[in-house]
């Protein structure tokens, strides 16, 4: 009988099988922090999101602008500095792995964007049809536009993490050539960018920052692989990052929340400002903080397996958490508009909370049923795939289109109703990166 005869069907039987199998030298709590983290995403989102009817007419509200006390919880919510940080100690441990075979290095960036784009497919095209459908039925262009819009606003990030992911080769030849350093640049460059953009009325500088701060934050976990005395660093990033936000927020008035509000004068994430590292580095203190006590809780079976399961439907769950609260919303508007006449952030709209979750999470599960296979299927051998250059220009191709339906939706003034540019964009830049080559 073949390994492969031995691992059991299904998929929390498999994943019981990988957790009694899986190495002690594994970080287990890596895994766990990505897990953590989209959780944090999506309910973060769940929150943000507050329908209410207005003068008999549906309006996607923020709750951080309606009750602005509840920015402060961007700080908790805002999590993206943690996935960038697991994200390059994953990338770094993969590529070690991979450039030792010339074959393997060849095919590694078109097996890595796989598992991130192919589940974007389905996503998309769902949402164009649904615009498409939209639009003959009269439904006014403006609500196309926000909804859509808000349900693909989670693949913003994609386009900054596959250009990431593209580009590990070069940011982990950087780390061997000068290791920690590296680190220290790019987190300076981001500081030179904000000094000049703010100081000296730069602002169309800032945009340089998505590559500054994020790659910056994602080399930070290059060092996660080998760093030592973990408690006296994460104590360190703890204290560097509380008195950073003291400073931007504190004495140089930034925005207090992490996310984007309406009526701000700027954002801290769009583009991302230092508080961007601030928070990662409070946050990135605290997990390494935490990260013994969770390694052993992880050493069980049971806890393992399910994180095990969950990264195996990551993306799926991400990238489908605002269609499913859409389409709950466009229920509860044939119900009548059930639940959504209470004033965002009232004592009454809060108890409704926990509901509305129950509802998105019952909703958000047959998406991720239905379309898992679409990031099930990503795994394939790494010779099936493209070289680094047909990865680079499909990266490119699909992310010119991931950004012009996450920064307008998905709906256009034209006889389909459709942004068909960017949905081109992204089919064929999928296509070109991850297709598979032979038999």
């Amino acid at each position: 009988m073949s390994a492969s005869e031995d691992i059991p069907k299904g998929l929390l039987a498999r994943a019981r099988w990988a957790a009694e199998n899986t190495p002690a030298s594994r970080n287990r709590a890596a895994d766990f922090y990505r897990a953590l983290a989209i959780f944090f995403v999506i309910l973060g989102h769940w929150l943000l999101v507050a329908p209410v009817i207005r003068g008999g007419e549906l309006e996607f509200t923020i709750l951080l602008a309606e009750q602005p006390w509840t920015q402060w919880a961007t700080w908790l919510f805002q999590v993206m500095p943690v996935f960038f940080f697991v994200g390059g100690f994953s990338n770094g441990l993969s590529w070690n792995s991979a450039r030792k075979d010339p074959e393997r290095a060849r095919g590694w960036a078109a097996t890595r964007l796989s598992r991130l784009l192919k589940p974007t497919l389905p996503l998309v095209a769902l949402w164009a049809v649904a615009a498409a459908i939209a639009a003959r039925m009269g439904v006014d262009a403006e609500l196309i536009a926000v909804a859509s819009q808000s349900a693909l606003v989670p693949i913003w990030f994609l386009a900054v993490y596959i250009v990431i992911t593209v580009a590990v080769p070069l940011s982990m030849a950087a780390w061997d050539r000068i290791g920690f350093a590296s680190v220290v640049v790019l987190w300076g460059g981001a500081i030179v960018v904000d000094t000049i953009a703010f100081g000296l009325d730069q602002q169309w500088l800032r945009w340089a920052n998505y590559g500054f701060v994020w790659l910056g934050v994602h080399q930070l976990g290059y060092w996660w692989g080998g760093a030592q005395r973990q408690n006296a660093w994460s104590l360190g990033f703890i204290a560097l990052g509380a008195v950073w936000l003291y400073v931007l927020i504190g004495l140089l008035d930034f925005p207090v929340g992490m996310v984007s509000v309406p009526g701000e004068e700027f954002s801290n994430t769009r583009p991302p400002t230092t508080a961007m590292l601030a928070l990662g580095a409070v946050q990135i203190g605290v997990i390494l903080l935490v990260s013994g006590v969770v390694k052993r809780w992880l050493a069980r079976p049971g806890p393992w397996s399910w994180v095990i399961v969950m990264n195996q439907m990551i993306m799926s769950i991400y990238l489908w958490h605002i269609t499913a609260m859409v389409a709950v919303i466009g229920l509860a508007m044939l119900a009548g508009g059930i639940g959504l006449e209470l004033q965002p952030g009232a004592g009454a709209w809060w108890a409704m909370r926990p509901i509305w979750l129950v509802a998105f999470c019952l909703v958000l599960a047959p998406f991720v049923m239905v379309f898992l296979p679409f990031e099930a299927g990503s795994r394939t051998p790494l010779e099936r795939r493209p070289g680094p250059l047909a990865s680079l220009l499909g990266t490119l191709i699909t992310c010119a289109g991931l950004i012009m339906i996450a920064m307008n939706g998905i709906g256009a003034a034209n006889v389909l109703g459709v942004n068909w540019i960017a949905v081109v964009l992204v089919l064929a830049g999928v296509f070109l990166a991850t297709r598979r080559i032979g038999g």
